[in-house]
């Protein structure tokens, strides 16, 4: 039996208010959570007043492993995700070779089982190698341990084929997670369509791309009865159509990346291609309505799409450059400092976008807050103290995000995963 016994943290009650209280751990499970606490353990952990909150949930991960270890390995990503704050997470399918089959899924799974410092969960191809009209064998994947089914970088090209896999993957109780961009309207696109490309002569990608595929999905959603997901939503005219969606009964979820939230394409000064991801950063009145969503509950959570790459990948002009930004060990503290502190929502919002509403859309079983009879899945944050975001602290192996050189608050001072420390700064 091991005990831990942190003092002098700060967890948020009601009205968001900041209580101070200690948390008794033993083996994997939170046993006490009161003002001072006496008992002798194996160790005492001084929070020195940090916020402590539960591990959070991040639904959309590339962990790059098998097939792209040199951009990141499961090793380092759920290292990222430990120094994040981050207990569970969703990994994305688009490896080499593609969780499209049972012998394929298993081997990843055994991978990530193996090396991961987090629990990590893995998602399943709807289609065979992310870009055919075959449906993967949704039932056997699904009863291998798929947490849903995505084919995450690409868009499902064929009504036909999206409406088989939402058919199959409801017959399994699985989330289908919809990347949604309609390939005729992106025209080798490496921003967004708009002034901004036109101002940098660079090709743009029609934002039609994604609100009407996701248009489609939403119709197709509702005949079939699943839970579908949107991935990485980011433009008004998506907003829009979720909401509708909702009032229309249809069981659909969203998620919003942090970037999405937090930039947009005025941002970009110049041809830099750290600020190239898909979707791209859209117009201020984008970003203006998805904040709007996720505040009026439109928009149910925040995802980080972490997408490390190797520097070779991003360095020079937005064409032929990766897209995708890191994400993980910034995101929490990025929304604390901009959305937050500034009063645009609370902490308890924000836990409630980062921990309980993943973890009710997916159906996972994690501690959503801090109290006892728990899982230790938790993490400590110094929300008081400021810190400049460096290209030499990540633990994941891509430092690929215009983000570095950033002021924050909510650096993870620690992070517990079934009541094993996982990260300490």
């Amino acid at each position: 039996m091991t005990s831990i016994l942190i003092k002098n943290a700060q967890s948020v009650g009601a009205d968001d208010t900041l209580i101070c209280q200690d948390i008794l751990i033993i083996d994997d499970m939170i046993t006490a959570v009161a003002t001072n606490i006496k008992e002798t353990v194996d160790r005492v952990i001084d929070a020195n007043g940090a916020l402590v909150t539960p591990g959070l949930v991040d639904v959309h991960v590339h962990f790059r492993e098998p097939g792209f270890a040199y951009k990141e390995t499961v090793a380092t990503g759920s290292k990222a995700a430990a120094r994040g704050g981050f207990t569970t997470v969703l990994a994305m399918p688009n490896l080499d070779p593609v969780p499209d089959n049972l012998e394929n899924f298993q081997m990843i799974k055994a991978n990530n089982d193996a090396n991961s410092l987090v629990h990590l969960k893995q998602y399943a191809a709807i289609s065979t190698a992310l870009t055919t009209e075959e449906v993967s064998d949704i039932d056997a994947l699904a009863k291998a341990g798929a947490v849903a089914f995505t084919n995450d970088g690409k868009g499902v090209q064929t009504a036909a084929t999206m409406l088989m896999a939402m058919k199959a993957a409801a017959k399994v109780k699985r989330p289908l997670v919809a990347h949604v961009e309609d390939n005729s309207l992106i025209n080798g696109g490496v921003m967004n369509l708009g002034e901004k490309s036109k101002e940098l002569q660079l090709p743009g990608m029609d934002p039609l791309g994604e609100s009407s595929q996701l248009a489609r999905d939403l119709v197709l959603a509702k005949a079939s009865g699943v839970h579908y997901h949107v991935a990485h939503l980011s433009t008004k005219s998506s907003v829009e159509l979720v909401r509708l969606a909702k009032l229309q009964g249809v069981n659909v979820t969203a998620e919003v990346s942090p970037h999405h939230l937090l930039l947009d394409e005025t941002y970009i000064t110049a041809d830099n291609a750290y600020f190239k991801m898909n979707p791209p950063l859209r117009t201020p009145a984008d970003r203006t309505a998805v904040i709007a969503g996720l505040l009026d509950g439109t928009i149910d959570m925040v995802a980080t799409d972490h997408a490390p790459h190797s520097t070779a990948e991003k360095e020079g002009s937005f064409i032929g450059a990766a897209f995708g930004i890191t994400g993980i060990e910034t995101s929490f503290q990025l929304l604390y400092t901009h959305l937050v502190k500034p009063g645009i929502a609370t902490l308890t919002q924000l836990l409630d976008w980062m921990v309980v509403k993943p973890q009710q859309a997916f159906g996972l079983h994690g501690a959503q807050a801090v109290v006892a009879g728990q899982p230790a899945d938790l993490a400590l944050f110094d929300i008081r103290h400021a810190h400049k975001i460096t290209a030499d602290e990540f633990a994941s192996k891509g430092v690929n995000t215009p983000f570095i050189g950033a002021t924050i608050y909510g650096q993870t001072i620690l992070t517990m995963v079934d009541g094993q420390i996982v990260y300490e700064a």
